[in-house]
This record gives C-alpha cells, sequence and structure tokens, in this order.
C-alpha cells in the first residue's frame, strides 16, 4: 500500500515539472538570427548599447575609407593672405577644431598656419614654388596665375581624386572651377561662393512711389529692359530745380555684371571670345547704359566713387559684391538695404555670380603624400552642420529681409569665373573705356580683338 502511494506522488510530481518546463519554453526567446538590444555594462562601469542600432551609420554621402599613417611628428604649414587658425566662434568651428586635435594626436602631426601679407603674396608664393622650395605644404593660390602658368610648369598636385567627399570639399570648385585639361588643382572646404549683384536703397524706392524691385524678381521678368526701364524712373528731379538729384544707377561701368549676368566671358581657355553672340549682347548692353546716360555721372573720383553714390541716400542702385554689406549697412543706418541679382541677359536662363579673382588651395608637387593632406583636410571639415545652408549665420546677420536672403540663395549656385586677369597685357580696362566712350560695339571688337588673343597666347603659348 505504501508503496503505491508513493508511486503514485512520484507521477503527480512529474506531471508538474513537465508543465512548468512547457511553459518557460514558450516564454524563451527564439533564436531567428536576428539581434536584439541590449545594453552591456563595461569594465568602466559605463554602459554600451549592443546589436542593430550600435552599427555606425553610413552617411549618405561618398566619404573616404578610414586610413592609417604616422607622420612622424612632422609640422603642416598651412600659407593663406590670412590667418586660417579655425576658430571657436560657432558651433561649426568648435567641431572642426576637435576633429583637427583628434586627427593631430592619432596621425601624430602638428599643424601651423602662416599668413602673409596680401601685397607681397603671389610674388613669395610663386618664388617659392618655382625654386622648389614652398613656403607651405598647402597654400591658397589665385587662379589667375594658378591655371595654366602654375600648373603647365608641374608645380602642383592634381587632387580631384581625394576630393570628392561634398560635405568636406566645394565640388564646384575642384570640378570645374580649378581645372586645366581635365584635371582639378584647387581645393576648398567653404561651400559658398562670391555673390554679386544689386544692392538697393529700399528706403529710396519706396519715396519715389515705385514699384517695388523685388515683384520683378517673383513674375520673374527681372531683366535688362527692366533693369533700365527702373534705372530711368529713378532719375528724377524731386525738387523741382530743373536738375536731377536722385538716380537709378551708381556707375555705368558694369561690364563685369553684364557679362556674367548673360553667362558669358571674354575668354574661353586660350581662346578671345569676343564674337560670341552672348559677349556682343552682352557689350552692346554695357554701350547703350553708356550713350544713354543712364547711370549717374562721374564726379571724377577714384574706384570707391560709385559705393559713395549709394552711401549719399540719393542713388537707387549699386551693383557690388556680398562682402561689401557689412560696410553699407553700418555707413547707412537710416535706410533699408535690399538684395537683388543682376538681371538676367537674353541668353541666360538663370541670375548668375561672377569671381574674377577666384583662389582656392593646392599642394605643391615637392609635398609627399598629397593624399594624406586631403584626407586630413576631408576629416577636420566632414562635420554635421548645425546651419540649414552654407552662409545662413553671415545672410540673417547682415539682412532681416527675407526675400533678400532668397535672393542671395538664387544666386550662390550660379557662379561664372572670368578668367581675363590671367593675362598680363589683356587690357581690359582700356577695352571697358573704348565701350564706355560711346565707340561702335563692333568698332572696339575689331579693335581688341588680336590684341587679346595674343595676350592669351603669351601665357598659354600660340598653337
Amino acid at each position: 500500500m505504501k508503496r503505491n502511494l508513493v508511486f503514485l506522488l512520484l507521477c503527480v510530481l512529474f506531471l508538474v515539472l513537465a508543465a512548468c518546463s512547457s511553459d518557460s519554453a514558450s516564454e524563451a526567446p527564439i533564436d531567428d538570427g536576428t539581434t536584439e538590444e541590449a545594453d552591456v555594462t563595461t569594465e568602466d562601469g559605463t554602459t554600451e548599447e549592443t546589436g542593430d542600432d550600435a552599427e555606425t551609420e553610413e552617411a549618405a554621402y561618398y566619404q573616404t575609407p578610414e586610413m592609417d599613417f604616422d607622420l612622424g611628428g612632422k609640422t603642416i604649414k598651412v600659407v593663406s593672405w590670412w590667418d586660417m587658425t579655425i576658430g571657436e566662434d560657432n558651433p561649426d568651428s568648435i567641431q572642426r577644431k576637435e576633429n583637427l586635435e583628434a586627427l593631430m594626436e592619432k596621425h601624430n602631426f602638428e599643424i601651423e598656419y602662416i599668413a602673409i601679407d596680401f601685397g607681397e603674396y603671389q610674388e613669395r608664393v610663386t618664388a617659392s614654388l618655382l625654386a622648389g622650395d614652398p613656403l607651405g605644404d598647402i597654400i591658397r593660390l589665385g587662379r589667375n596665375y594658378t591655371i595654366p602658368t602654375l600648373v603647365q610648369q608641374d608645380l602642383l598636385w592634381p587632387i580631384d581624386e581625394y576630393t570628392q567627399n561634398p560635405n568636406a570639399f566645394n565640388q564646384l570648385m575642384t570640378n570645374e572651377l580649378f581645372v586645366h585639361e581635365g584635371r582639378g588643382y584647387g581645393f576648398t572646404e567653404d561651400q559658398t561662393n562670391l555673390i554679386q549683384g544689386i544692392f538697393y536703397n529700399r528706403t529710396l524706392m519706396n519715396e519715389l512711389g515705385m514699384k517695388p524691385l523685388q515683384e520683378y524678381v517673383n513674375e520673374d521678368n527681372w531683366n535688362w529692359d527692366t533693369f533700365i526701364e527702373v534705372a530711368k524712373e529713378a532719375n528724377q528731379d524731386t525738387n523741382n530745380d530743373g536738375r536731377v538729384n536722385t538716380w537709378g544707377l551708381a556707375r555705368p561701368s558694369v561690364l563685369l555684371y553684364a557679362l556674367f549676368s548673360n553667362n558669358t566671358s571674354l575668354t574661353v581657355g586660350d581662346q578671345q571670345n569676343l564674337d560670341d553672340p552672348a559677349t556682343v549682347e552682352a557689350l552692346n548692353f554695357v554701350s547703350q547704359i553708356a550713350t544713354e546716360e543712364i547711370a549717374r555721372p562721374t564726379e571724377g573720383g577714384d574706384w570707391t566713387e560709385p559705393g559713395q553714390f549709394f552711401r549719399q541716400g540719393n542713388t537707387l542702385m549699386y551693383p557690388g559684391a556680398y562682402y561689401e554689406i557689412g560696410g553699407l549697412n553700418n555707413d547707412m543706418p537710416d535706410y533699408d538695404i535690399g538684395f537683388i541679382p543682376f538681371p538676367k541677359g537674353p541668353s541666360a536662363t538663370t541670375y548668375h555670380s561672377a569671381e574674377p579673382a577666384l583662389q582656392a588651395l593646392a599642394i605643391p608637387r615637392t609635398v609627399e603624400n598629397p593624399e594624406q593632406l586631403l584626407y586630413i583636410w576631408e576629416k577636420i571639415n566632414d562635420i554635421d552642420s548645425i546651419y540649414d545652408y552654407p552662409g545662413q549665420a553671415s545672410f540673417e546677420t547682415n539682412f532681416s529681409n527675407q526675400d533678400d536672403i532668397d535672393n542671395l540663395l538664387l544666386v550662390q549656385p550660379n557662379l561664372v569665373v572670368l578668367a581675363h586677369d590671367t593675362f598680363p597685357n589683356f587690357g581690359y580696362w582700356d577695352f571697358e573705356a573704348e565701350l564706355l566712350s560711346g565707340n561702335s560695339v563692333s568698332t572696339v571688337i575689331e579693335t581688341f580683338s588680336t590684341q587679346f588673343q595674343a595676350a592669351i597666347d603669351e601665357v598659354y603659348g600660340s598653337n
């Protein structure tokens, strides 16, 4: 009897254990090849995430793969005509500086920023390159004396294969603007381009009862014809003394603006470009402004005269470059200054800007392992910017009207490089003076076309 009772109790116990085992198995995780997130405590007491989310998220743009090298304590010298030391004036700069410090430790190098006065810069830098003893490892150069002159002498590395990260390098600079025979020689981390257009006195515009200039842009009707109409309308005698005392345009010398706004130039590579239809249109436009006396007449001043005219508050439009806005705002506190693009020419489909003195960084041929320097430059500048677009902080500091900011953004991407300064004996100012004096466009073209080509051949070499 006792034996039967013991046997019965053992059977009941077996059934209970089996049931518990089954319930536990149903609640256990199933290994299906996936990984769950978990927090793991490390030896130093901190926790780190494991699983899928712990993997480094790949950027949506190209980044140079990690490189491992030791520069042996080398000092990388960066030469410019201003001090390029990374500051701590905004969160982006702080990120760059932190990146630099980490790279210096990892790759065992120092960095020195050398500033040389602009007045002696070109002579000193080019002399050092020609002597095979460059002043630095990374050197800022002007395009006008680099392409083609320095490149043709094999003094610089082509670097386009090392600058493919669009977040760290301005792709337009390397792949289009600083190119010779299909290779890029200049680079920059700066994603902004020089902006040129028209500053206008919005206060004076309202006082004269004129149609807001922004409306022409909004209507896509801001072209050379409407520009001339606006300039003429603002030429008024407001005090009825028989003399014009408000003017529409601060300067008659708008050749530079006429060229880039019609997406053309006086040269293309190693050829003069005076016979190109778009160039002829630009020259006729400049001639019209001069012969019809549309702009405010000179009072015998120097190159600063148009800006001084505008500062007097009685001139509506002043063609200029964005870097002038700080001075204008400072000198004209009682006026509302706006910005619009220079109007589109008949051969242009969008608004443009221009850079007659383009500059970028380059690496001398005597420097070893340029790919390492470009890698360092990339990793310094490959940051997650706090700004929505390049130039935002500056634009919003200088302009409170969103229309003006939108116009800056409209112009900025479309940069035309005017390369006539590349040729020492080109005669640009003489050419413009002939146009402004009233000589016919056909005569001016005939007079200067041979001279232009000869000046180009001096640099490129005649075929």
